[in-house]
């Protein structure tokens, strides 16, 4: 009987630690659970409390600026715009969107509203003092901007396009010069070689100028995608569509639509015109390029004619100089007594060597100079003369 009891209580004994681990196991498990829940949950609230954050500069058309923080989430919705209107995706683009213009100029970003300029991420792209200085005078009308009779859009839109034209042409006066100082010491005729180092800095230039001319051409194509449809331009206008009344009053006959495509056609006008300068450039590289290849293909050609006179020289002394091997070969004969022998060997060996240099330099002459053009027949000649003489065009007749 004690032995029974004695089993029960070392059983009981030895159940007890399972379940005790089990409900260990289990709380540290849940315990486990509870910790992940709430660390989720804290990081998907930390991530959700972060969010893109612009640094605005706003310009009003009374001249007041002002500079804040504002998140993207926030802005958006105060401009009525959606989330994907202020990605900037395009690197030149000019879009309307309900009520306002979105502008990107290469580092440029910009909001435009009826009343107000907003520049978005200015920081550290070397707008400070653009924005400082230019931008704000000009909206207010101290600017030579041509529409400031026109609404505030107008302004802000030409501002910024005149501002991108000036970086552009800036950009080929820096490469112009330089382009023009390198081509002038390459295509002297005078030169036996090329300088590497102005090839170099040909190639950079080459390349700076190519660039400069796909940014023109980006920014030629936007404002021509806008140009070809007439509903794009009538959207640009927004003080047409937020305030008819301010716009029946301040057009005084004025169509804004007529003005906006004028805006844009002129500007236009302008990249066309930096194209075809950035064109011209680069075509005259090309040109020079064939003159530098043509003058340093002359310069070989002459190093090479000299090689060959001198192998000619050098072939016909050889040959006339086995005589010298024959007679220093130590055989006896009847020559080596008479002291002009020597005298008469040497100058015959010389006098054949200079004959047969000569026959060679006639043949390669005969061979390699280029042909003379052949004679124009006189008949000919005053034919065509006459012929020029009857398309003169008269002064005053166009």
């Amino acid at each position: 009987m004690l032995d029974t009891e004695n089993c029960e209580v070392l059983k009981i004994t030895f159940q007890t630690p399972s379940y005790i681990n089990m409900w260990t196991s289990t709380s540290q498990h849940t315990a486990a659970q509870s910790s992940g829940t709430l660390g989720t949950d804290a990081s998907q609230a930390a991530l959700s409390s972060v969010a893109p954050v612009f640094v605005v500069m706003k310009f009003e058309p009374d001249g007041n600026v002002t500079s804040f923080e504002k998140k993207k989430t926030e802005l958006y919705q105060e401009l009525g715009l959606q989330a994907r209107d202020l990605r900037f995706q395009h690197l030149t683009s000019i879009t309307a969107r309900n009520n306002a213009i979105i502008i990107r100029m290469e580092s440029l970003k910009a909001v435009v509203t009826p009343k107000s300029l907003l520049v978005l991420d200015f920081r550290g792209l070397g707008l400070e003092k653009w924005l400082v200085l230019e931008l704000g005078p000009q909206l207010a009308g101290d600017g030579n901007l041509a529409t400031y009779s026109l609404p505030f859009e107008f302004r802000a839109l030409e501002a910024i396009l005149q501002h991108r034209v000036n970086v552009l042409q800036m950009r080929l006066n820096e490469v112009q010069p330089q382009v023009l100082d390198c081509l002038e010491s390459l295509v002297d005729p005078k030169l036996l070689s090329a300088d590497r180092s102005k090839l170099h800095m040909l190639l950079l230039n080459s390349k700076s100028l190519s660039e400069l001319e796909t940014d023109i051409k980006v920014f030629k194509d936007s404002l021509l995608k806008i140009l070809d449809e007439d509903e794009l331009i009538d959207e640009l206008c927004l003080t047409k569509w937020s305030d008819p009344q301010v716009f029946e009053e301040s057009s005084l006959g004025i169509d804004h639509a007529e003005e906006m495509e004028l805006l844009l056609e002129n500007y236009f006008m302008q990249a066309e015109e930096l194209g075809n300068k950035a064109r011209e450039l680069k075509d005259l590289i090309d040109d020079s390029e064939s003159v530098i290849f043509i003058n340093l293909d002359s310069h070989r050609n002459v190093m090479m004619r000299l090689n060959l006179q001198l192998t000619m020289g050098t072939f016909s002394l050889s040959l006339f100089g086995l005589m010298g091997v024959a007679f220093g070969m130590n055989l006896e004969s009847s020559f080596e007594e008479d002291p002009r022998v020597f005298w008469l060997v040497t100058g015959f060996m010389f006098l054949g060597s200079g004959l047969i240099w000569r026959r060679l330099l006639s043949f390669l002459g005969r061979h390699l100079e280029p042909s003379s053009p052949p004679p124009i027949p006189p008949v000919w000649r005053k034919n065509q003369i006459g012929t020029l003489k009857a398309t003169d065009i008269k002064p005053g007749i166009r």
